[in-house]
């Protein structure tokens, strides 16, 4: 994986963050009520729901509406009920697109999602035609204000993968289940800003497209993050 390419892509997922920050905030909630009400409303003893908060506060939630998101959960063992589904695609120029949705209503999700791929030039395929092209890997990006050996010692002895530096960036990868210690870790040594923080799906190969095409990927992702029950969008794109 390149880390610049994945840089490229949270950068200008952050700026679809800004636009339209109400809405992904709403998500947010929604995913961290769903794991504080499958597990424990206890952020230090809930793996699921710490790797969500993490999530949240990287998209710069506001910590009241994480504290309320989790407050609904408790107690709650009735009302709204929602099941995790994954479709699986690709879109124009044959790129590999994974999207998982939070939904209280399957079939209305799968017309939703079915007929945005349609429109777009792409088309829904069966379980498992891309999720093999995936893998699940923390990423965390802090300034490059830290001394570089320090981060480099203290995230690698935690368990990360790689450790690029981006000139004015750290760009850190970790095994799905190193993330919270290698975040812990670098806390530990002083980093307070972290320019990204999640744990995501990571393509294995990337696939480069020209402008036009890449285009078209990019209107049918924002199409789908669109829809309120997708949670979130993953593809194989390669990013400058």
């Amino acid at each position: 994986m390149s880390g610049h390419s994945k840089w490229a892509t949270i950068h200008r997922k952050k700026g679809l963050i800004d636009a339209a920050r109400g809405k992904v905030f709403q998500k947010l909630a929604k995913e961290i009520y769903v794991a504080a009400k499958n597990g424990t409303p206890d952020v230090d003893s809930n793996a699921s729901l710490r790797l969500v908060v993490e999530k949240a506060k990287a998209a710069n939630m506001p910590k009241d509406n994480i504290s309320k998101a989790i407050d609904k959960a408790k107690g709650a063992s009735e009302g709204e009920n929602y099941e995790s589904i994954r479709y699986e695609g690709y879109g124009p120029g044959g790129v590999a697109i994974m999207v998982d949705c939070l939904t209280d209503n399957r079939n209305r999700t799968a017309s939703l999602v079915r007929s945005t791929f349609t429109k777009r030039g792409g088309n829904l395929g069966t379980d498992g035609s891309v999720s093999y092209l995936f893998e699940r890997k923390g990423l965390i990006g802090i300034p490059s204000d830290y001394d570089e050996d320090e981060v480099m010692l203290t995230s690698l002895d935690a368990g990360a993968l790689d450790v690029e530096n981006l000139g004015d960036t750290y760009f850190i990868t970790t095994p799905s289940d190193k993330f919270i210690a290698v975040k812990d870790a670098l806390s530990n040594i002083g980093v307070s800003e972290f320019l990204t923080s999640e744990v995501t799906f990571v393509p294995s190969n990337e696939i480069s497209l020209d402008e036009e095409t890449k285009e078209k990927v990019y209107n049918l992702i924002e199409a789908l993050e669109d829809i309120d029950d997708v949670q979130d969008v993953y593809s194989n794109l390669k990013e400058d």
